[in-house]
Formats: structure tokens, C-alpha cells, sequence
């Protein structure tokens, strides 16, 4: 029998992302959000929702641009303090000892030592209650070469990204494989490719 919680944020587990914005007087700022991920295909988009509170937020009107860096495992210290201090008064790269690197292709720094990168230009805004989600158009992804497997294509073990458990408030590292998307279920009937 299931146990009803209520109406709650958990969804588990949720994507731990760093968003990437240049404030008002041009400095990089970065801040760890876990309400996001992949939102459209073509073209391809990401959304990410953020308080109005944030300095994030105001960056991201203002220049109308973000990125998306994927912390991995390793860097789990320096994405919690991305979630935790605030951009208006505190330049965080320096604290955490990380690199802010221009995009060439938005207004916006990602985060050189993290594997993976989306550039984002803000396509829509939709004002939900707390939280304004952002959608982006990812314009490029850029990966670190050492992420990449032998088919050239980003390796989730490689990149060894985080994930967020909401209800515990824990970050936890992918796992093992358990199988191969859209061709371990195919034996359970008639299924139809999307």
C-alpha cells in the first residue's frame, strides 16, 4: 500500500545543474538548481526554474542567456556552494576555486572544470508561482574530450554527474547500467517506437 505525503517537490532524483549568468556590471555568477532538465527536442531546449529572489534570476532577464554546467561527482563541494551563497555579494568562483570561461556563443560563463556544457539563449519565460522557469535553446554542447566514450559520444560514467534526492536533501552519483533505452522493454508486447 502506498502512503500519501501530500502535495511535495519529490521527484526522485532531480538533476543537480549549475547555471551559468553574467550580472548587470558583468560579473560571472554561478548557481546550483535542481528543478530542471531537457523540456523540447527540436529545437533542443532545457528549463530550469529559479526564485525571483536569486541574483541568478535577474541575470538571466537582463542578458537573456544562461548556461548549464554539469558538476560531477568530484566537484560535489563546490556545486553545494553554488546552491548555497549568494552572487550579490560574493564572487564565487574565486571561493570555490573554479574557472568561469565566456561562452563564444551567449552572454553567459559556464564552468571549465565541470565535463559538460549547454549554452543557452532564453526563448521563454513562464511565471509559475515561486519560481520563474527559463527555457533555453541549447545553441551548443560543449563536453571535455576525457568524457567523451569510444563512439565520441558523452559517457555518463565519465562524466560521473550528481544527482539530487529532494526528500533528503542528498547528492548521490550515477550507478550501475541496467540496460539499453528502447530496446529492454521491446519483449513485454506490442510496444511501438515513439
Amino acid at each position: 500500500m502506498k502512503k500519501s505525503l501530500g502535495a511535495k517537490t519529490l521527484l526522485c532524483p532531480t538533476p543537480v545543474l549549475v547555471v551559468g549568468t553574467y550580472d548587470r556590471q558583468g560579473k560571472p555568477n554561478a548557481m546550483t538548481a535542481a528543478w530542471g532538465g531537457i523540456c523540447c527536442s527540436r529545437p533542443p531546449c532545457v528549463a530550469v526554474s529559479l526564485r525571483k529572489a536569486t541574483h541568478s534570476h535577474g541575470s538571466i532577464v537582463a542578458r537573456q542567456a544562461f548556461t548549464i554546467s554539469v558538476p560531477p561527482a568530484r566537484h560535489a563541494r563546490e556545486a553545494d556552494y553554488f546552491g548555497i551563497a549568494t552572487g550579490r555579494t560574493t564572487d564565487k568562483f574565486a571561493a570555490a576555486h573554479l574557472t568561469p570561461v565566456r561562452s563564444d556563443l551567449v552572454d553567459a560563463p559556464y564552468v571549465q572544470e565541470f565535463p559538460l556544457v549547454l549554452e543557452c539563449r532564453l526563448v521563454h519565460t513562464f511565471e509559475l508561482g515561486l519560481h520563474t522557469q527559463f527555457v533555453g535553446e541549447i545553441l551548443d554542447v560543449k563536453v571535455d574530450e576525457a568524457a567523451l566514450g569510444p563512439d565520441g559520444r558523452p559517457d555518463i560514467k565519465r562524466i560521473a554527474p550528481l544527482v539530487y534526492a529532494p526528500g533528503t536533501s542528498e547528492y548521490y552519483e550515477i550507478g550501475k547500467l541496467v540496460g539499453q533505452a528502447f530496446v529492454i522493454g521491446e519483449h513485454l508486447g506490442s510496444a511501438t517506437k515513439l
